[in-house]
């Protein structure tokens, strides 16, 4: 497919890097299981909850094998924008320890710069133990250890004033130090020509700031992600086209996500509808959202139209559902190149 740039260039700046993320450092843990096991945990499925360090530890040594890699939502996106070829780096804070050296190891594995310094004291890294049953439900026990302890001495100003995008994950608005960095992160990004793009990550999350999360789409950020729970959230809407109605004018893009119904695309009083789609049977829907917003961002940092850079990113996501993990099994270039005209 011959894609046409835009007629004017996103970005004056020029950066070394296309997108830098931060957000939460986990390992994912993902174990395929059944329902019996869920129930002998008490866990309740789909739910996602905040587990301490000696839960995490429990389930993790009752859990059958798993497959261990580098988590969190922005570290996907920016592992897959990494496997589409676009330069990309990663700010969070993991420990000195196992898990820590899998993390590390991991995202540097796929591509992503990834700096910070292991933190010697305080909490462990964080892992998330995602259990998948056969119908691709996840269950989700998340324990958030040394990725919450991120404040502003680890930001590495150098790569945040050196990209095009920086990537912020709503997830780390819990925290009052990273919620600090962010601001801190975002104001040097504007201040070197880039433009800061934020994931509103999760609903509830979404509940607990409703109003700091609305000053920083209106103050900061340029290019906003959301699902269709999330925008409504946000506005306290009833629908989702009234959330849109809320959402224009309130940053340049917003790019909202609806699972099969495919996703939306807003710039102004410009709207383009994307499809989604199925490129094989569900197997598990971790990494979707990211691996759309990586999609997204790699066709949006090579200044391609906002409705291509929507069917970059549903691609992305239609790869990633089909496989167990959020690290696609397939080349994302190819697999682009092949349904990018279908």
């Amino acid at each position: 497919m011959a894609v046409v740039m835009t007629s004017k260039p996103r970005f004056s700046n020029a950066s070394s890097l296309d997108v830098v993320g931060i957000g939460n450092a986990i390992v994912d843990v993902l174990v395929q299981t059944e329902d019996q096991f869920l129930n002998d945990q008490k866990l309740n499925k789909g739910s996602m909850a905040l587990v301490d360090e000696e839960q995490a530890k429990s389930l993790y040594e009752a859990s059958g094998p798993g497959l261990e890699t580098s988590g969190g939502s922005a570290a996907n996106t920016l592992a897959g924008l990494a496997q589409l070829g676009s330069k990309a780096g990663f700010i969070g804070r993991v420990r000195d320890d196992q898990l820590g050296t899998i993390f590390s190891h991991d995202i540097r594995s796929v591509g992503t710069r990834f700096d910070t310094p292991a933190a010697v004291t305080g909490p462990s890294t964080a892992r998330c133990l995602i259990l998948v049953t056969s119908d691709a439900e996840r269950t989700m026990c998340t324990y958030l250890g040394a990725s919450t302890q991120l404040d502003p001495d680890d930001l590495d100003l150098s790569m945040v004033c050196d990209t095009k995008v920086l990537y912020l994950e709503g997830y780390l608005w819990d925290s009052p130090e990273a919620k600090k960095a962010f601001i801190t992160a975002a104001k040097a990004c504007k201040e070197s020509g880039g433009q800061v793009a934020l994931s509103l990550s999760d609903g509830f999350c979404v509940d607990r700031h409703r109003e700091s999360f609305l000053e920083l789409v209106d103050g900061h950020v340029d290019v906003l992600f959301a699902n269709e729970d999330e925008i409504k959230a946000l506005y306290g809407a009833a629908d989702f086209e009234g959330a849109l109605d809320q959402v224009k004018g309130s940053c340049s893009v917003a790019v909202l996500t609806r699972s099969e119904l495919g996703s939306v695309v807003l710039s102004g009083e410009q709207r383009w509808e994307i499809p989604s789609y199925k490129l094989g049977e569900l197997v598990d829907t971790t990494g979707a959202g990211d691996l759309y917003a990586g999609g997204f961002l790699h066709g949006y940092t090579r200044d391609l139209p906002l409705d291509v850079c929507g069917r970059i990113g549903s691609i992305c996501a239609g790869q990633v559902v089909t496989q167990l993990g959020p690290r696609s099994k397939v080349s994302l270039p190819d697999l682009i190149a092949q349904h990018l005209d279908s």
